[in-house]
């Protein structure tokens, strides 16, 4: 096909087989009892991810302020004379130097959110740290007609944590990130046009 790309990705060091003519077991055959729980590079695990997430945050916030100044002076230097001459309704000497304020702040805010996602799918061994840990990396990509959905996955477990079938819930995976989306016709029905985007720009208020 034009479009194959073969695949790639992080594997083990290779090994040099060593034969051993009087042994009736070859070198690196799986063993009957061997563990096949995921530990090095290249190896693949099952990862379930379960997610059901709801949050409800509410934020009500109401100030109040208020400043009188009164400094009771009765004559501004001999000036209050003039003063008249600029305001025909007069002026009280006992209220030249006075001041008021009056300040009021009110917020209201509510945020409600629900989440649910259900997935089982393969992630492959990245890299093995020095504690032992082991960094994976799953990546799926499902195509619908002219619609691709797009999941990707990563984190660090410990080999402790994997299960005798090679499975490993979410909740035991510590650094994860969850990236969850796609592109196509349906996707950018859900966006705005340009001309509306562009309109938003010029007049964001």
């Amino acid at each position: 096909r034009p479009d194959y790309k073969p695949v790639s990705m992080p594997m083990p060091a290779p090994k040099i087989a060593e034969r051993n003519p009087n042994s009736l077991w070859r070198a690196g055959a799986r063993a009957f009892f061997k563990d096949l729980r995921a530990k090095q590079v290249g190896d693949i695990m099952t990862v379930q991810m379960t997610l059901s997430d709801s949050a409800t945050l509410e934020n009500k916030t109401e100030r109040d302020r208020i400043d009188n100044e009164s400094a009771n002076v009765t004559n501004l230097l001999g000036f209050e004379g003039e003063l008249t001459r600029y305001l025909p309704d007069g002026v009280n000497p006992a209220a030249i130097a006075n001041f008021g304020n009056t300040h009021g702040t009110e917020g209201d805010g509510s945020i409600e959110r629900s989440e649910e996602i259900s997935l089982t799918f393969a992630a492959v061994v990245t890299q093995v740290l020095p504690n032992g840990n082991l960094v994976i990396m799953g990546r799926q990509e499902l195509r619908v007609n002219s619609e691709l959905r797009e999941l990707m996955v990563t984190g660090v477990v410990r080999p402790s944590d994997i299960d005798s079938d090679n499975k490993i819930s979410h909740e035991k995976i510590a650094e994860m990130r969850v990236a969850y989306g796609g592109r196509g016709t349906l996707s950018e029905l859900q966006q705005p046009r340009w001309g509306m985007q562009l309109w938003d720009i010029l007049f964001p208020f």
